[in-house]
């Protein structure tokens, strides 16, 4: 599962691919890493229009998978999205848009270390987003931390391409490259919008760095 990646695009940049009117993250650094729990640019609906804000990388856990524990640090990748603990997620209202210039999967090696390679449209990094969904939620995410309401987020995966099952064969997160295909996430049917959870078509990634735990890409403004 996709736990890493970079946005190094600025704010004009993702508001014009994604068609946000509103900016509620102030000023935005580059983050040439972004880990789970981490707070990151999402845009998505809201009543007075479409908005880039900022969100915790980590949807709330199904029950199940917090019998016993007294912190839930939040699930980054969603697969099956049948599962009524996903599906009250999956409207127009809950949907959003992750920004990012590129993401790592960990290659698992003989010696069973597992450095992350990084992959992108080009060297040059251009901005594409994840499909993902978010929602307002009250939980312990870190015990130091205590009880938070915040908004969450987390990005759907779907089947490998070429490039990305090379590295990781089991899933690679569902990218949207076009405007059309974004507003079709963000606006359309849960039944229509779904049929966006495919791969890329093969050749369409790179491998843009290796060993890594930041992708620092040159010119990334």
């Amino acid at each position: 599962m996709c736990n890493l990646y970079s946005i190094t695009k600025g704010q004009q940049a993702i508001r014009e691919l994604t068609r946000a009117m509103a900016d509620r993250t102030g000023n935005l650094p580059p983050l040439p890493g972004v880990f789970p729990d981490y707070a990151a640019p999402i845009v998505r609906n809201q009543p007075a229009g479409r908005e880039l804000a900022m969100a915790r990388w980590g949807m709330p856990s199904p029950v199940f998978a917090l019998k016993g524990k007294k912190t839930d640090p939040g699930v980054t990748n969603v697969r099956n999205v049948q599962s009524p603990h996903w599906r009250r997620w999956l409207g127009p209202d809950n949907r959003c848009v992750v920004p990012f210039t590129s993401f790592s999967e960990h290659q698992v090696m003989p010696d069973g270390s597992r450095p992350p390679v990084w992959f992108a449209f080009g060297e040059d990094r251009p901005l594409a987003v994840f499909a993902g969904i978010w929602t307002r939620w009250t939980s312990v995410r870190k015990l130091k931390e205590g009880e938070v309401t915040a908004d969450l987020f987390a990005f759907l995966t779907t089947e490998p391409n070429a490039e990305v099952g090379a590295i990781h064969p089991k899933a690679m997160p569902v990218i949207l490259t076009t405007p059309d295909e974004i507003e079709l996430w963000l606006t359309a049917p849960a039944e229509d919008a779904l049929k966006l959870q495919r791969p890329l078509p093969d050749g369409s990634l790179s491998v843009v760095a290796r060993g890594e735990k930041q992708d620092g890409a040159p010119d990334a403004t």
